[in-house]
């Protein structure tokens, strides 16, 4: 009972695994050529080249068919078409060396460009600082009297003085 249950386990995960891996191990034209660019300037995979006839889109159909023909796996055909004709090529650059750039830049750029609009929206939303108000410097009787008593002596009074006094 146990051993049957047991393989019951292990087939029913190794079916799994074979079925989420779903890759055919032989390539086809039509995978590969999603994986590749045309070379005639389109700036397109090379299944979905516009140009009626084009001759690049051909010739590397053909070298694609020929290298499928000797046997050769997905990953060979990539790397023979990458010596062949460049990695430019290539739909997706290399994960390595100088190409790993266009793996790390766009993420490295989403992440500067999220980190400054936050900046941004935080500055945006503090509050203006409250002006600063400075309390009245309190003035000594004394001295106000005497200058009360000064403008009086000398005509400069406010009610002598002419200012709000309507004529």
């Amino acid at each position: 009972m146990r051993s049957r249950l047991l393989a019951s386990i292990l087939g029913t995960v190794l079916f799994a695994a074979v079925a989420a891996r779903g890759e055919d191990p032989r390539p086809t034209v039509k995978s590969v050529g999603d994986k590749v660019m045309c070379l005639c300037g389109c700036v397109a995979i090379l299944n979905q080249c516009p140009h009626q006839g084009c001759s690049t889109h051909d010739e590397v159909q053909v070298a694609i068919e020929k290298l499928i023909a000797e046997g050769k796996s997905e990953p060979e055909i990539l790397q023979a078409l990458a010596a062949r004709y460049g990695t430019r090529i290539l739909a997706a650059p290399p994960a390595r060396g100088f190409h790993m750039a266009a793996w790390v830049f766009p993420g490295l750029g989403l992440i500067i460009g999220l980190v400054l609009v936050l900046v941004v929206m935080r500055r945006l939303r503090k509050p203006a600082a409250a002006p600063v108000t400075v309390p009245p410097a309190s003035v000594d009787p004394k001295v106000l009297a005497a200058m009360e008593e000064e403008m009086k002596t000398s005509g400069l009074g406010i009610r002598g003085s002419g200012f709000g006094a309507s004529r």
